[in-house]
């Protein structure tokens, strides 16, 4: 006769559930702990950043339909319409042009369904970042002002993060969520290299009203225009057209504090971005972090005119708010072989950081964050032990994730490139695309599709 199992039995079986501790309280972090808190798995994150408004990330980023997807999965339904209804109009498309705004090729709105599966959340979308992160942190257990120190392993396990005010937190697993500056990545891969690639980008914003409208091109105000200019220069111009949807107390009640130009989420704006080696801005020597916007914009304004750039675009620069004006030095990750998988791993910038050239950074950490999401949620349920959840997400993520780093570094090192041939036969090969349809249509439904 077979024994039949008691009551305590079964819950001496039962796994037990999981806590997860998230340093860092950025993109991927906060929709991972949206993704586990929906799924019913314990939570909590840890940002060194004060408060919700710190971090001067006011300018707009670029969702993909993967990135949509993921953000569909994660957040709870209410918080998804409200991403969607705080995102910009969608764009018309994508422009490349020459410093002279003469035209290489077009591609036209990229948000077709026949591209896009018939699936009404994989949609390119653009959103300030300040807006996605209030809508990430609404109704998580994030705790400010704990700036990350070390990470102890327990005997029982589990892993204990210490913090500079002297607290600390203790989980079952321990995500590094902290950017590409992650001392989480630092004590658990120290091998794992982010290098300086010397290029740097000055970025700014345009607000746009009746006056400054009429000041801009038309051209630069209906779609993305990417500039590759000859000399080892570029530039990236990008629309934000809202609808005036402030986050209305969405994400905490702290938002009042954001009301300087850089965390401005109701005006619409064109951002800007121009690229080049620091010693082809002047910048060489230079704390780029330390200078003001009007140094930032004479070194962008001082470059154009010394290669004849259109004063399209220099009037760009011009009507940028100074206080939103600064630089970004481009650093890239060194992929790492595989490692020894345990209770600790990272996501997004923490160990795949990459150039902005692509515009995918964001994309590639929702991704990170969806995959993790599923891994850790299936371990919390008891489907598989969380060191195998873990490994097949790290197996995913280190593929996926540094062909993005590969991809995105060759797409800088094109549009930075100094020589007049290479520069050349560039121009010449998307003048071609463009006037070939199939090449076109080929070009323009891979790019949907990213």
């Amino acid at each position: 006769m077979t024994a039949q199992p008691t009551i305590k039995s079964i819950v001496a079986a039962a796994p037990a559930p999981l806590h997860v501790v998230i340093i860092g309280g950025g993109i991927g972090g906060l929709t991972l702990a949206q993704g586990l808190k929906k799924s019913g798995v314990s939570v909590a994150v840890y940002e060194r950043d004060r408060t919700r408004t710190d971090r001067l990330q006011g300018y707009r980023v670029h969702i993909n339909p993967t990135g949509s997807l993921a953000l569909h999965e994660c957040l709870p339904a209410s918080l998804f319409d409200v991403f969607v209804r705080t995102c910009g109009k969608p764009s018309q498309g994508i422009r490349f042009v020459t410093e002279r705004m003469k035209m290489l090729l077009s591609l036209d709105e990229l948000n077709a369904p026949k591209r896009l599966g018939g699936d009404g959340a994989a949609q390119h979308r653009s959103v300030s970042r300040i807006t996605l992160r209030q809508v990430l942190l609404s109704g998580l257990d994030v705790q400010f002002g704990k700036a990350f120190v070390r990470y102890v392993e327990l005997p029982a396990g589990s892993i204990r993060a210490r913090f500079e005010d002297g607290t600390t937190a203790e989980g079952d697993v321990l995500v590094a969520a902290d950017g590409g500056g992650s001392r989480v990545r630092r004590q658990y891969l120290p091998h794992a290299e982010r290098i300086d690639t010397g290029v740097v980008g000055i970025a700014g914003k345009v607000f746009l009203d009746d006056d400054s409208r009429e000041h801009i091109a038309p051209e630069l105000r209906n779609g993305m225009t990417l500039v590759s200019g000859k000399g080892g220069y570029s530039l990236f111009v990008a629309l934000q057209e809202t609808d005036g949807v402030a986050m209305n107390g969405i994400g905490g009640n702290d938002q009042s504090a954001a009301a300087g130009a850089h965390f401005d989420n109701a005006r619409s704006y064109l951002m800007w971005a121009f690229g080049a080696r620091r010693k082809k801005l002047g910048l060489d020597g230079r704390d780029t972090e330390r200078m003001s916007g009007e140094e930032l914009r004479h070194a962008a304004l001082n470059a154009m005119a010394l290669r004849s750039w259109d004063e399209r675009f220099r009037t760009l620069v011009r009507l940028a708010d100074p206080a939103t004006i600064n630089a970004i030095a481009m650093r890239t990750a060194v992929p790492v072989a595989p490692w020894r998988t345990q209770r600790i791993t990272l996501l997004g910038d923490a160990i795949h950081s990459m150039t902005p050239y692509r515009g995918i950074g964001a994309n590639v950490a929702l991704k990170d964050a969806v995959g993790l999401c599923r891994a850790l949620t299936a371990a919390d349920r008891g489907e598989r032990p969380v060191i195998d959840a873990i490994q097949a997400y790290e197996a995913d993520m280190v593929d996926y994730g540094f062909r993005a780093v590969r991809t995105s570094l060759h797409a800088m090192n094109q549009a930075v490139m100094e020589s007049s041939v290479q520069s050349a036969l560039s121009r010449a090969v998307l003048r071609i695309i463009n006037h070939v349809p199939t090449f076109k249509r080929a070009m323009s439904n891979r790019m949907g599709e990213e």
